[in-house]
C-alpha cells in the first residue's frame, strides 16, 4: 500500500492537471463562441454568390465553365483535407481521417490515382503517414484562417480539374451541427452537382433580372465560379473550426470532471491508510504499555 505522503503527492499531480483543463475548457468555449459567429456570417455570402452563379449558368447555356464539366478516364482524383493544427480535441481529426482512408481504399481499388491537398497540421502529418502524393499542404491556420492563404494550397488542385487532368475533386471537413455534435463529410467540390447549383423557386423570382457583363459574359462567369468554389473551402474550414473548439470545449470539460472524480478517490484512499496508520500506532501503544503493566 502506497504511504500517505505518495497519494498526497498524486492528489497535488491531478488537481494541478484538472486546473489546466478547465483553463482550456474556458479558452475553448470563449473561442467557439466566434468560431460560430464566424461560421454564420460566412452563409449569407456562399449563399448569395450560389444563386447568382446559378442563374448566369442558366442565363448563358452556350459557355459551361471547366468546374462544371465532368471528366471521365483520367483515372485521378484529389482530395481537400481540412483537420485542426492541434490535439486534444476528442476523436475529431480520428473521425475525419478514417473516413478519408476509407475513401482513398475505395479510389485505390478502382485503379484511381489520388492527389492530396492538408489543410492542418493534423491532416497533414495524417497523409504523410499514409504515404499519399501530398501536392500542396497549409499549417498553422490560427484561429481566424484567411482566405488569401488558402488559395494557393488549393488551386494546385483546382487547375489541374480545370486543365483536365483529374476526374473529380473531393472536401473531407467536419461538419458542425451542435456543440455536442459534429459529424464528418466527404463531399464532392468538383464539378459542381446540379444539387449545389440548384434553386427554389423563390430563389429564381428573386434572380431572374438580365445582366449586362463587363468585359464579356465567360470573364465574368470564370471569375464568378472561382468565387464560389473558394466560398466553399473557406466556409468548411469556418465549420471545421467551430467544430474543433467544441469538440475541445467537451473533452477538457470531461478531462476535468474525471480529474475530480479521481480525487475523491484518491482521497479517500488517503483518510483509509492515514486512518490505518493511527490504529495501528495505537495498537502498538496498547500492547506496549500492556506489556510493562
Amino acid at each position: 500500500m502506497p504511504s500517505t505522503k505518495e497519494i498526497r503527492g498524486k492528489i497535488k499531480s491531478v488537481q494541478n492537471t484538472r486546473k489546466i483543463t478547465k483553463a482550456m475548457e474556458m479558452v475553448a468555449a470563449s473561442k467557439m463562441r466566434k468560431a460560430q459567429e464566424r461560421m454564420r456570417q460566412i452563409r449569407p455570402y456562399g449563399d448569395k454568390v450560389r444563386n447568382i452563379v446559378a442563374h448566369l449558368a442558366l442565363a448563358n447555356p452556350e459557355y459551361r465553365h471547366p468546374f462544371v464539366v465532368k471528366h471521365e478516364g483520367k483515372k485521378a482524383a484529389g482530395v481537400i483535407l481540412i483537420t485542426t493544427d492541434k490535439g486534444l480535441c476528442g476523436g475529431l481529426n480520428t473521425n475525419i481521417q478514417r473516413a478519408v482512408l476509407a475513401k482513398v481504399k475505395e479510389l485505390s481499388g478502382q485503379d484511381v490515382k489520388v492527389l492530396a491537398t492538408a489543410i492542418g497540421n493534423k491532416g497533414f502529418g495524417f497523409l504523410q503517414r499514409l504515404n499519399a502524393n501530398v501536392v500542396s499542404h497549409y499549417v498553422q491556420m490560427g484561429d481566424r484562417p484567411h482566405i488569401e492563404n488558402l488559395i494557393g494550397p488549393v488551386k494546385v488542385l483546382l487547375d489541374q480539374y480545370a486543365e483536365g487532368k483529374l476526374d473529380t475533386v473531393f472536401l473531407a471537413y467536419t461538419r458542425f451541427v451542435n456543440t455536442m455534435k459534429q459529424e464528418p463529410v466527404i463531399e464532392q467540390l468538383l464539378p459542381l452537382t446540379a444539387d449545389r447549383l440548384a434553386q427554389t423557386e423563390e430563389e429564381k423570382r428573386a434572380y431572374s433580372w438580365d445582366y449586362i457583363y463587363e468585359p464579356d459574359p465567360r470573364a465574368v462567369i470564370d471569375t464568378l465560379m472561382v468565387r464560389y468554389v473558394e466560398a466553399l473551402i473557406y466556409q468548411s474550414v469556418a465549420e471545421n473550426q467551430a467544430s474543433e473548439q467544441s469538440a475541445r470545449m467537451v473533452a477538457m470539460k470531461a478531462a476535468s470532471d474525471n480529474a475530480k472524480k479521481l480525487i475523491e478517490e484518491l482521497q479517500l484512499v488517503y483518510n483509509k491508510t492515514r486512518q490505518a496508520g493511527i490504529t495501528k500506532e495505537i495498537s502498538e501503544i496498547v500492547g506496549g504499555a500492556a506489556a510493562v503493566s
